[in-house]
């Protein structure tokens, strides 16, 4: 007796129904209403992420196109708990009238051209004749031009479901003459409780954590997450664990991830190293812990703004309770900063040669970076002249969930390079040419020019403002708090905006920054590059000048520069032109 091939879990609990699909409501209630409505389309359009049920919707939509009793009654209907005489067929994809194609294997005109020669045909057995193409965005140009008539005025009897996960590459002429549907991303908790059932159906004893880890990792795909719990179930001989679950899939353990959370946010470096290292010791990638340690930020981020995000059944009860601790004590501040650095160290990460490395770097900036004070923090510090105080050592103290507690509010605790640098700024003298920035008893920068303004986002080290201060605005107007000037043709779009972002962040106070209409000044570039050409032609049109470049000739004079005490340019008088060296040994000008 031959045995019974292994059907997967992805395929022995595929939808029979409408009614089996989860996560997909809305368009449930929109199909109910328009069959039993008699409204039914012409032709469907289906796009999702992969594995959240578009070709399976597409041959249920077969289904209930064609669904039929055996006594011959029957009409078209989403209420299928009937198995009708075409239904097995459809479901399996061998029924004669519902014919599927790939367009990732058939692009050309010519496979359209075949499908075309068959619609005016009726069907053999069923209602309709329903083509179902699947990745229909790829097809070529000249295909969809070629299904443009007959989409829009098919035979009565044909109907056409597509299937994408690329909608934008659908020409809008084919999107015009379908009805839409967007499948969603199957929330995690339902996701863990249809995965709990399909457990139950096959007698496997699986912990409520582990099919969180599955559900998150499928990222909302169903397909994703049963071919997932087909293989923990296998790696865990019927009896599936988180940890199990967790080292199958080269995840970071969820507690050690919230222990190395907890260090990089309290600064202390040794102890993050020595987490991550028994992480990769354990077989975590460290992509995966460092993505871990962004999604802790997120779930932190989550809860500070939302508390109700705590409640989420998919979290474990660590995550839980040291995630309401993490909410209370870290700042926003704190919380953006890490997941800026996370979310540039994951990329790093992935493309270093040795990610372990990498990741190492990533866990020691977040730590120095997490007790840096906000530049406004280094000002009053710096006003109340506060010495820096020892660095924080040894683990913290046990907090509600047995291992250690969340962070101390962010306070900086050690000398910290921003206050360094902070000091040092203050201390350092403006430079010789540099523009004087008035400051008084207000709180904030008082800006009397424009050179102002230009000298303050050097001194800040903003080179890329700084640069578009000086050679894309021409002013028309400025004031203390306000600028109104004429944008060069070469100026970003959004320069005035970004004008105003810096200005209020290094003065204090809110800027007013718009653009006129009228002309404004020359930029500064401009006027520097007239007087230079000034000078220049000055310079050449002096007769000693003159002089000396009819005795060599080709030399060129490439700058002219003012003499060190500040005096007017140099004259030459005439003893000084006859004392000038032969032409062969003057390379000079």
């Amino acid at each position: 007796m031959t045995a019974t091939p292994y059907r997967v879990l992805a395929r022995k609990y595929r939808p029979q129904r409408f009614e089996d699909l989860i996560g997909q409501e809305p368009m449930v209630r929109t199909l109910r209403n328009a069959f039993s409505s008699g409204r039914v389309a012409q032709a469907w359009i289906l796009t999702g992420v992969r594995g959240v049920g578009k070709t399976t919707t597409a041959r249920i939509l077969a289904r209930a196109l064609n669904y039929e009793r055996a006594d011959g009654s029957g009409a078209p209907t989403v209420d299928l708990a009937e198995p009708g005489v075409h239904c097995d067929a459809i479901m399996e994809s061998r029924h004669v009238d519902v014919i599927e194609m790939d367009a990732a294997s058939h692009t050309g005109v010519g496979d359209v051209r075949q499908i075309l020669e068959t619609v005016h045909y009726a069907p053999v057995m069923a209602r309709y004749k329903v083509f179902i193409i699947d990745e229909v965005h790829m097809l070529s140009t000249s295909a969809f031009n070629a299904f443009l008539k007959t989409l829009e005025e098919p035979p009565p009897h044909v109907k056409f479901v597509f299937a994408t996960t690329e909608l934008r590459k659908v020409p809008v002429t084919v999107l015009s003459r379908c009805q839409s549907f967007s499948l969603r991303r199957v929330a995690a908790e339902e996701m863990t409780a249809h995965l709990g059932g399909i457990a139950r159906k096959e007698q496997v004893a699986i912990e409520d954590e582990a099919l969180a880890v599955i559900a998150r990792a499928s990222e909302g795909s169903v397909r994703d997450a049963l071919s997932l719990l087909d293989q923990a179930i296998a790696h865990g001989e019927g009896d599936v664990r988180a940890e199990a679950v967790r080292s199958m899939l080269g995840l970071a353990d969820r507690g050690g991830v919230l222990d190395l959370f907890d260090a990089v946010m309290r600064g202390d470096a040794a102890a993050a190293l020595k987490g991550f290292r028994e992480q990769h010791n354990s077989g975590a990638d460290p992509v995966a812990v460092l993505a871990d340690l962004a999604e802790t930020v997120h779930l932190v981020t989550r809860i500070k703004l939302a508390p109700k995000a705590a409640d989420d059944p998919a979290l474990s009860e660590s995550e839980r309770i040291r995630g309401k601790v993490f909410a209370e004590t870290l700042s926003m501040r704190a919380l953006s900063r890490a997941w800026q650095l996370l979310l540039k160290g994951v990329t790093e990460t992935q493309g270093a040669p040795k990610p372990a490395q990498a990741a190492d770097m990533v866990l020691v900036r977040l730590a120095y970076a997490a007790d840096l004070p906000t530049p406004d923090e280094a000002l009053r510090m710096l006003d109340r002249q506060e010495p820096a105080g020892p660095a924080p050592a040894g683990p913290a103290p046990s907090g509600p969930s047995g291992g250690s507690r969340g962070p101390e509010p962010m306070a900086p605790t050690r000398a910290s390079p921003a206050l360094a640098a902070a000091r040092d700024l203050a201390r350092s003298p403006e430079p010789a040419q540099a523009p004087a920035i008035a400051a008084d008893a207000a709180p904030h920068l008082r800006l009397q020019r424009f050179e102002d303004l230009v000298a303050l986002a050097a001194r800040e080290r903003d080179i890329l403002l700084q640069n578009a201060l000086t050679r894309h605005v021409r002013v028309v107007r400025f004031e203390d708090g306000r600028l109104e000037f004429q944008p060069t043709e070469e100026a970003s779009p959004d320069l005035a905006g970004q004008i105003a972002k810096k200005a209020q962040e290094w003065t204090g106070q809110r800027w007013m920054v718009s653009v006129a209409a009228s002309d404004g000044a020359p930029t500064l570039q401009e006027t520097a590059d007239a007087e230079a050409a000034a000078r220049l032609a000055g310079v050449q049109a002096h007769p000693h000048v003159r002089a000396i470049l009819d005795r060599h000739p080709g030399a060129v004079i490439t700058d002219v520069r003012s003499r060190a005490s500040g005096t007017a340019e140099p004259e030459l008088d005439a003893a000084a032109a006859d004392a000038l060296p032969p032409a062969e040994d003057d390379d000079d000008l």
